[in-house]
């Protein structure tokens, strides 16, 4: 059986030390060129072939529901950085992909936070980052339940 005490202190120190983190690594993105919702769309959209996800998919990738996905995506595509359309395969669904623009925005920033990134991780080995990214893993899986 789990330590009750210290599996709530361990979380409070995960939970801490993301806060701490993101709060450090968030001043990569400005407003007026990509926030971090945006680079997020992005990010799961330059990584897809031909740089067109699945709007179902980026919003999988999300942390806010899929109707704040949506708004953002939606306001992106005014924006020119991407281009929504019906998905083919689906009639339900959307296809989203990365303009020239915005491809070339989320390139530039993503280099300087891959840097920022990799300095504040730098406090760790790399076997510490493996075993962090395993850790993190696991915890992200869901548990099957009796």
């Amino acid at each position: 059986m789990t330590d009750r005490r210290l599996a709530i202190d361990a979380w409070e120190s995960l939970f801490r030390a993301q806060h701490e983190v993101f709060g450090d690594i968030n001043q990569d993105f400005d407003e007026d060129t990509l926030s971090q919702a945006e680079y997020d769309v992005l990010l799961t959209v330059t990584r897809a072939p031909e740089m067109t996800a699945r709007l179902r998919d980026v919003t999988s990738n999300m942390l806010i529901s899929q109707p704040s996905v949506s708004r953002l995506v939606d306001r992106m595509a005014v924006r020119g950085l991407i281009v929504k359309c019906a998905d083919p395969d689906d009639g339900r669904g959307s296809l989203v992909r990365a303009t020239a623009t915005g491809a070339a925005q989320f390139r530039k920033i993503a280099s300087a936070h891959g840097r920022a990134i990799a300095e504040r991780m730098s406090l760790l080995t790399d076997d510490e980052l493996a075993q962090l990214r395993d850790l993190a893993s696991k915890l992200r899986k869901k548990q099957p339940t009796c």
